[in-house]
């Protein structure tokens, strides 16, 4: 299994935009971002850590111009946390190892696939194809696109 750790080359490499939604808990605009529409097979990993976080499989058109997710790939990698910011009561969640903001989770996504809606800033992630897994060091993900 990988280490992941918060690296500080990965955050002195990130575009502002990253930066500001990862590190200080920004938010990107809608319809405007990197994956909101993506949709291609693959992993989408935590940009800080690499830690794996979605897959492609588990994506969905929520209509509200983020990618959303019906869930984590592995929930060890994602922390659920309260946040009353902007006089709200919503759920945050971050990437546990690099403890990277990377949205909110709302209880409106599909029935059918368990009803959460992981609503997630593009900004947060990296996008690994699946001809990229092997070579990138997910190979392990394969499986889950079989």
């Amino acid at each position: 299994m990988s280490k992941y750790t918060k690296d500080p080359d990965a955050i002195a490499d990130l575009s502002s935009d990253q930066y500001y939604v990862t590190q200080e808990n920004g938010t990107e605009p809608p319809f405007r971002n990197d994956f909101w529409d993506h949709k291609e097979d693959g992993l989408y990993v935590d940009i800080v850590s690499g830690e794996p976080l979605f897959t492609s499989k588990d994506k969905f058109d929520s209509g509200c111009g983020w990618p959303s997710f019906v869930k984590p790939i592995d929930s060890e990698h994602v922390i659920a946390r309260e946040d009353n910011t902007l006089g709200m009561r919503r759920i945050e969640v971050r990437s546990k190892h690099a403890d990277s903001h990377l949205g909110h989770v709302f209880p409106d996504g599909p029935q059918d696939r368990g009803g959460l809606r992981y609503c997630i800033n593009s900004a947060s992630l990296r996008f690994v194809a699946i001809e990229d897994l092997e070579a990138e060091g997910y190979g392990d993900y394969a499986k889950f696109f079989e």
